[in-house]
C-alpha cells in the first residue's frame, strides 16, 4: 500500500487525527505499507502548523519525496505547490505501477483530479 500524505493530512495527523495516526503506524510497523510526504505538502503543513515539518521527518516509516527536476517541471505548471507536488508524488512510477493514494482531510481539492483519494474525515 503506498499512500501520499498532503498538508492537509499532515496537519491533521499533527492534531491527532486518529486515521492519519494509523497510517503512519502501519508505515512503520506493518511490510507492505509505505507511507510518502512530498516536500512541498511538508512545508504548507508547516506553514499552517509549525512544527509538522521536523515531527514527520523524524518519524520511522514516512518517506519525505525531494523536489527533483521532474517534480519541479511539473509543479511549476500549477497554481498550489503542495497540491501538484502531492499529485505528481501519486503518479504511477516503476516502483508503483499502480501510483499511490492521496490521504487528505480535503478530499473536494482532489475532485475532477486523476488521483484515488483516502478521506481522512470520516
Amino acid at each position: 500500500m503506498h499512500i501520499v500524505l498532503d498538508d492537509t493530512a499532515m496537519a491533521a495527523a499533527g492534531q491527532g487525527n486518529v486515521l492519519a495516526s494509523r497510517l503512519i503506524h502501519r508505515a512503520h510497523a506493518e511490510p507492505g505499507w509505505f507511507l510518502y510526504v512530498p516536500a512541498c505538502a511538508l512545508v504548507e503543513a508547516d506553514r499552517a502548523r509549525p512544527g509538522t515539518a521536523e515531527h514527520l521527518a523524524s518519524l520511522p516509516g514516512i518517506t519525505v519525496l525531494e523536489l527533483d527536476l521532474a517534480a519541479a517541471l511539473a509543479v511549476a505548471r500549477q497554481e498550489t505547490w503542495a497540491a501538484a507536488h502531492s499529485r505528481y508524488a501519486a503518479q504511477p512510477t516503476p516502483e508503483r505501477p499502480d501510483g499511490a493514494i492521496i490521504a487528505t482531510t480535503a478530499p473536494d481539492r482532489w475532485f475532477g483530479e486523476p488521483v484515488r483519494v483516502l478521506d481522512l474525515t470520516s
